[in-house]
């Protein structure tokens, strides 16, 4: 026979059982610490290829910044200055290049190595770089600046009155030819009101021989032993002007030639 549910009315209501001893927040607690059970497409990444894959952004990253050029058409000329257009070979051509001064070559030069420190205007900045316009040692004897170029200056150095001593200039003995550093020199050298004289690159080739044996970078002390109208040697002759923008160096006024002395008269 089934039993039957008594009536509301007529049911014993059921007090705390006082015999149960599971707290409900254990019960609750251990159902929390229970891990979902795995599902397929929801899988955790690993921590190694997290980093990995960081690492891999991160030197991406310098790579493209170290080597993009700046991000421009000519940023990987070396020159500094917009590609070269490819003209048709012939006299034409070579006559062009030829035209081509030591002034404009050294500007590019300039540009592409020098104006980041130095400044377009060649007034250097306050406290970290050297001016180069109205300095007294690219305006004086062609000795000092091309001990400067060739391998580099390190320490204080004071320039028109002021004190500079924070920056290092790097040694561009096995970066720029010969040829390169004279004609950068020469631009330095007749810019911004300089009016010194032209350097040639037989000057740096003899003055890279004479330091060949010189391992570190110049100090003030060093230029300082140096006359300051000291003159490289093998260079322009003495009388040579500087070159005026889109005009080559002009060499000095040959020597005259002495006239013989009469004869004596025969007895």
């Amino acid at each position: 026979m089934n039993e039957q549910t008594p009536p509301p009315d007529q049911r014993v209501r059921q007090g705390m059982d006082y015999g149960e001893f599971e707290e409900v927040q254990e019960v609750h607690a251990a159902i929390q610490r229970e891990k979902r059970e795995p599902r397929v497409g929801l899988e955790p990444l690993s921590i190694w290829l997290i980093a990995i894959y960081g690492l891999a952004v991160f030197f991406g990253g310098a790579y493209l910044g170290r080597y993009s050029g700046n991000f421009s058409g000519d940023g990987l000329d070396p020159l500094g200055g917009p590609p070269p257009t490819k003209k048709a070979g012939g006299p034409q051509g070579e006559q062009q290049q030829a035209e081509l001064s030591p002034h404009d070559r050294g500007k590019k030069i300039f540009a592409a190595n020098c104006q980041t420190c130095h400044q377009a205007n060649g007034l250097g900045v306050p406290g970290q770089y050297p001016p180069l316009a109205g300095s007294e040692f690219t305006t004086g004897g062609s000795r000092r600046p091309g001990m400067i170029v060739l391998k580099g200056l390190e320490g204080p150095v004071t320039v028109k009155g002021q004190k500079f001593g924070t920056a290092v200039m790097q040694p561009w003995d096995k970066t720029l030819t010969d040829q390169r550093i004279a004609d950068v020199l020469t631009y330095e050298r007749s810019e911004w009101g300089n009016n010194a004289s032209p350097v040639t690159a037989e000057q740096i080739a003899a003055l890279r021989k004479e330091l060949a044996n010189h391992p570190s970078s110049f100090t003030e002390p060093d230029l300082l032993g140096v006359p300051a109208d000291a003159e490289l040697s093998g260079g322009a002759p003495a009388g040579a002007a500087p070159p005026k923008p889109g005009e080559a160096a002009k060499p000095g006024a040959p020597p005259q030639p002495q006239s013989n002395p009469p004869a004596p008269p025969k007895p």
